[in-house]
């Protein structure tokens, strides 16, 4: 947990808790589960239960101590919508994000349908941005489960994209994250099915964001689409007073 993070659409990351379990296909190669693995073998304490579903009352208060502002990815690490997290403590984590309020949140499930359930008695801060995993056109109807969210700001993570997603309907979605899977195993993403996101995104006026092409080295495959790099933010982004390099 620390204010430094790779993941070029956010500056930070913050995880009151650890660990998780596959649901769908994009969970296959899980990063976190990697991670989890070898900071366990390193003897970091958070990680003694490997990737098992951990929660870190500890944690919890950690961005009330970051006094410069910043892009938060909440549970980088894990899911806060998992089945297992008490509703109790998902307050708690929301508590802590509407008291520090001069950072902005980015929250990222693949339990849309928990989040759904759920909306309706948590207290939605409008520096909280809520967004679903979509990997494939099968996990679309994660898109309509967000939609019917309070959260000010929805966004998409269509990342690993392992398929094309025709049909889109981005009608209520803020901004679109589009990737390729990276690491041991990594899937192939055909460009058409980043083209045809990205003209979705055009055609619908939704701001589009380009994370990477992936692969075994993605450092080399880059992020460039088209001759150009796609870093584009919800217009929410602009409101605050977060002023953040895109990290490279």
């Amino acid at each position: 947990m620390g204010a430094n993070t790779g993941i070029e659409w956010t500056s930070s990351t913050w995880n009151p808790l650890t660990g998780c379990t596959k649901i769908s296909p994009g969970c296959t190669n899980c990063y976190a589960e990697r991670m989890s693995e070898r900071l366990r073998l390193m003897g970091q304490r958070n990680y003694a239960n490997g990737f098992a579903l951990t929660l870190h009352e500890s944690a919890l208060e950690t961005p009330l101590r970051w006094k410069k502002p910043q892009r938060v990815f909440v549970n980088s690490m894990s899911d806060l919508f998992h089945q297992g997290v008490p509703i109790s403590f998902i307050r708690q984590v929301f508590d802590v994000m509407r008291r520090a309020d001069w950072h902005q949140y980015q929250i990222l499930t693949k339990r849309a349908d928990r989040l759904e359930a759920l909306a309706p008695q948590i207290d939605w801060p409008p520096h909280v941005w809520m967004g679903v995993s979509v990997e494939n056109q099968d996990y679309t109807v994660r898109i309509d489960q967000l939609r019917r969210t309070p959260a000010a700001v929805k966004f998409l993570s269509v990342e690993p994209l392992l398929g094309p997603l025709t049909d889109l309907n981005l009608a209520g979605i803020d901004w679109v994250i589009v990737g390729g899977e990276s690491g041991p195993g990594c899937r192939p993403m055909r460009r058409a099915w980043v083209v045809g996101v990205r003209d979705e995104c055009r055609r619908q006026g939704v701001p589009f964001f380009f994370k990477q092409w992936g692969g075994a080295n993605k450092k080399k495959a880059g992020r460039e689409l088209d001759g150009r790099t796609y870093d584009e933010m919800p217009a929410a982004y602009s409101v605050r007073s977060v002023a953040l390099p895109v990290v490279s």
